[in-house]
């Protein structure tokens, strides 16, 4: 028997299936639109160069495609994967995190100050705002989830930054790209015109916001909304080299790692220092569930032993 759908319009199977069909088509079109739009941004990165950037000149094989892959001249900058327990979860330290910086195109000079940065994260200066800046510090904290800087779920702590995962006040294991994270969320401060570039402008760190966008931040910016955008729920991504495919979460990728290590050090380079400086594959066990769940999210606890 038909029912009566939108503005009394039939609805039967035919129609189901002709709207899932319209469904894919469009999922396509947008999919290839992403990836138009990562060609025209690598077009134009090539034949005009950011002036700040300095990109490494070999190509290397990571194991991530496109988009996931990022840029080719910035892909070597990002972390390797893990190849001993020790470098699980360890920070980069900071004279790694100034030679990244140079090779992005950022220098110490380019940050914050000190009291630029105690206004902008305490809800001060021009246009402040308490809660915006409790956004951004809890980005700070979720992207350098490293040794010595754990994050607690009630007494609970965790240290998954390698991962590119991360426990949240819930107790609910998830990418830091999932659509319930902080570290998604804060797109909307950092999107231009928002509440950060217009703060910057603010308080007299207009050069910060120049610098930052002439920097390997801008290229990254958009693999890394392309890479979000096809990526689901679950928000990992797989790498493949050789026989062996494995997942790792978002954070982890290429443009996305650059990107969060770029704001970071404008806010404050020591932060960007303790970002994880290797990736590790997530458990296939985990890596199933966070992809078989239909918000991204797992109970930490089902699965805490993995990390063991």
């Amino acid at each position: 028997m038909r029912g009566n759908g939108i503005a009394g319009k039939a609805f039967s199977g035919e129609g189901c299936r002709r709207g899932q069909e319209s469904h894919r088509a469009r999922s396509h079109r947008g999919t290839v639109s992403v990836l138009a739009l990562v060609g025209v941004c690598v077009l134009s990165f090539v034949t005009t160069q950011m002036a700040g950037a300095q990109p490494v000149a070999e190509n290397v094989d990571t194991g991530f495609v496109i988009p996931f892959a990022g840029a080719p001249v910035y892909e070597s900058v990002a972390p390797t994967q893990m190849t001993t327990p020790d470098q699980l979860n360890q920070p980069l330290g900071q004279q790694t995190a100034e030679e990244i910086a140079a090779q992005i195109g950022l220098e110490p000079a380019d940050a914050l100050t000190e009291e630029q940065y105690r206004d902008l994260m305490t809800g001060g200066g021009i246009g402040g705002n308490l809660e915006d800046a409790e956004v951004i510090d809890e980005c700070a904290r979720i992207l350098t989830n490293t040794n010595g800087r754990p994050l607690y779920s009630g007494t609970t702590p965790s240290v998954l930054a390698s991962y590119g995962l991360y426990v949240n006040p819930d107790g609910l294991l998830e990418s830091p790209a999932n659509a319930d994270a902080p570290t998604r969320q804060v797109n909307t401060l950092i999107a231009p015109g928002g509440f950060v570039g217009t703060w910057l402008r603010n308080n007299g760190a207009t050069h910060t916001l120049i610098a930052l966008y002439q920097s390997a931040y801008t290229v990254q910016a958009v693999y890394g909304f392309a890479a979000q955008q096809i990526s689901g729920e679950a928000q990992l991504v797989t790498n493949t080299k050789g026989d062996v495919s494995s997942e790792v979460g978002m954070s982890m990728a290429p443009p996305l790692w650059i990107v969060n290590f770029a704001l970071l050090y404008i806010l404050k380079p020591s932060l960007a220092a303790a970002m994880p400086a290797h990736w590790a594959p997530i458990p296939p066990a985990v890596a199933d569930a966070v992809k078989a769940s239909p918000t991204g999210q797992i109970a930490f606890s089902d699965y805490a032993s993995y990390f063991e």
